[in-house]
């Protein structure tokens, strides 16, 4: 019957399984990011047009709330060199105003050839003057009052829609309530398309004058003056402000009328109308596909890193959680091999007692020789058994660090000497060789020191050929430290296992270990050269032979 393969369980499946889950999330949400983002561009396309709306206008918008309302400060007192003055900053600062038209009016109850009457009420035009970046100096006046007549329909028509809002309300005006924002408009401004045109506001007390002049026969009156200007504008002077050129490609002032022929299948387009004066014009936004793609590449290439920053952590966390299996597959390995190993060196003894113990028990006759022969077999055993508990209780106590190095000035030749002939009692076919170079004494801890030269010493002798057990120890100084060097010429090492004969456990697959070992030797050796502040290296090769190298400080 096969035996059962003892393993740490590792479902490599499980892992795969995640591996696969986690990268099909990653592409769905890569997916759906990518389309959240491109709709978000489209959203934006569609919505962001106000804001480009918004501060293309922002200059009209300051002309027609804060720069026409300033003509009533004066109050129809302006006359041709003032008008002349203002119109010269309107033109400056306002690229869409082309042409001003500055109409000085009088109102009265005189009759008026060119102008308005109403009842008794007169609104005349003493002069018309133009102003314009094209328009000469000399070509400024368009009618004067001293040519009654002379007053082309053209010139009159905006002049008589305004005079006729005005006389108009005055006729039903409410004179004991101040004018507020919805009256003025409705009847000082006259809006139309590309033109503004606008009456100064006259005081309350004026409108009840003007109201009596209509309603009521009186001598004549004085005449009081007024000041209209008209505004001819031109919608494709506004300064187009892009406030999103990630967005809009090309952005253009087209008639509302205007209707797009897509000449190029992947261009998008949307539209938002201009307002007031401008009111028969559209700002025109397009984009081709492309250069829309191009900023959803850019938008989402972010969260693609953010994503791919998250799928790298939960690889990292995969890859480690399968090195830590692998570790803890190796150290279920090792701890299982020690465990059958260690059992075994303890079975082996224990067996041996029990037999010598039952024949010595069931002896009726027991001689000398026996007795020694059983005495012997006990006491060599019992140090067998004694010597595993002392490396494992020796384990622990360094690696809790519970005991101190209890330095002590020793003689290198006769420390080493006393060991080798040890060595050479127990095992006669065993010859080592000590050489000491220019040194006598050694500070340091003689039992310490005395089980590494044992365990060393001993693997040497275990992993030798038969009829070739050598050993030359070499002890010699190297900058601040001493040198102990076990050369051999056993079995070797291979390369590949070099890196873990000293690790806890480990053990070599050879022959040499089939019948048990425990794997603490060298790692024995290993812990107790740190914990003397040393080092331990090992060199090897095959069938050669091993050098092992203990390095140790020369001081305390």
């Amino acid at each position: 019957m096969r035996a059962k393969n003892l393993s740490y369980r590792k479902n490599f499946m499980l892992i795969i399984s995640f591996m696969v889950l986690i990268s099909i999330s990653l592409i769905v949400v890569l997916l759906v990011s990518y389309n959240l983002t491109k709709k978000v561009i489209d959203n934006e396309f569609s919505a962001l047009k106000v804001d480009v709306l918004e501060k293309t206008v922002a200059p009209y918008n300051t002309f027609f709330q804060n720069k026409i309302p300033e003509i009533s400060f004066y109050q129809g007192f302006l006359d041709s060199a003032s008008a002349a003055k203002y119109a010269d900053t309107v033109l400056k600062n306002y690229s869409f105003v082309e042409k001003i038209l500055f109409y000085d009016a009088q109102i009265s109850n005189h009759p008026v050839q060119d102008g308005l009457r109403t009842g008794y009420f007169s609104l005349g035009l003493k002069s018309l003057y133009q102003y314009g970046r094209n328009i000469n100096s000399d070509s400024t006046v368009l009618f004067s009052g001293k040519e009654p007549g002379s007053l082309s329909l053209t010139s009159g028509d905006e002049f008589n829609k305004i005079g006729l809002k005005v006389a108009s309300y005055i006729e039903n005006a409410d004179t004991t309530k101040v004018l507020n924002n919805d009256e003025i408009f409705k009847t000082f401004y006259n809006i139309v398309s590309n033109k503004i045109t606008y009456m100064n506001v006259p005081r309350r007390e004026d409108i009840k004058i003007y109201q009596q002049l209509m309603l009521q026969k009186q001598a004549p009156s004085p005449y009081y003056e007024q000041d209209v200007f008209s505004f001819e504008l031109n919608p494709y002077q506004l300064s187009i402000k892009n406030t999103h050129p990630e967005l809009y490609q090309t952005i253009t002032i087209r008639p509302l009328s205007f209707e797009s022929i897509l000449e190029k299948p992947n261009l998008i387009t949307t539209e938002i109308a201009l307002p007031w004066a401008f009111s028969d014009y559209k700002l025109y936004l397009t984009s081709d596909r492309s250069y829309l793609d191009k900023e959803v590449r850019q938008r989402f290439l972010p969260i693609a890193l953010g994503v791919f920053a998250v799928y790298i952590i939960l690889g990292v966390i995969v890859f480690l959680f399968n090195r830590n299996l692998a570790v803890n597959q190796k150290l279920f390995r090792l701890q299982y091999d020690f465990i059958n190993n260690f059992t075994h060196e303890f079975k082996t003894p224990v067996a041996v007692i029990k037999i010598a113990g039952n024949n010595i028990l069931n002896a009726t006759d027991l001689d000398d020789k026996d007795r020694k022969r059983y005495g012997k077999i006990l006491d060599e055993e019992a140090d067998k058994l004694n010597d595993l508990m002392n490396k494992l209780l020796s384990f622990t106590q360094i690696e809790t660090k519970s005991i101190k190095v209890n330095y002590q000035e020793i003689n290198l030749e006769i420390f080493s000497q006393n060991i080798i002939d040890a060595f050479q009692l127990k095992y006669p076919d065993y010859e080592i060789e000590l050489n000491i170079v220019n040194l006598q004494t050694f500070l340091t801890d003689p039992v310490l020191l005395s089980s590494i030269f044992y365990n060393l010493i001993e693997n040497a002798y275990k992993y030798a050929n038969t009829g070739n057990k050598h050993l030359k120890i070499s002890i010699y100084k190297f900058k601040k430290t001493i040198v102990f060097s076990f050369r051999d010429k056993g079995i070797g090492i291979e390369a590949s296992e070099l890196n873990n004969i000293f690790k806890k456990f480990y053990r070599i697959q050879n022959r040499y270990n089939q019948q048990g070992s425990v794997g603490l030797g060298l790692a024995f050796c290993k812990e107790l050269v740190n914990f003397m502040n040393g080092d331990i290296t090992a060199k090897s090769k095959p069938n050669k032979g091993s050098v092992f190298d203990v390095f140790l400080p020369l001081n305390k």
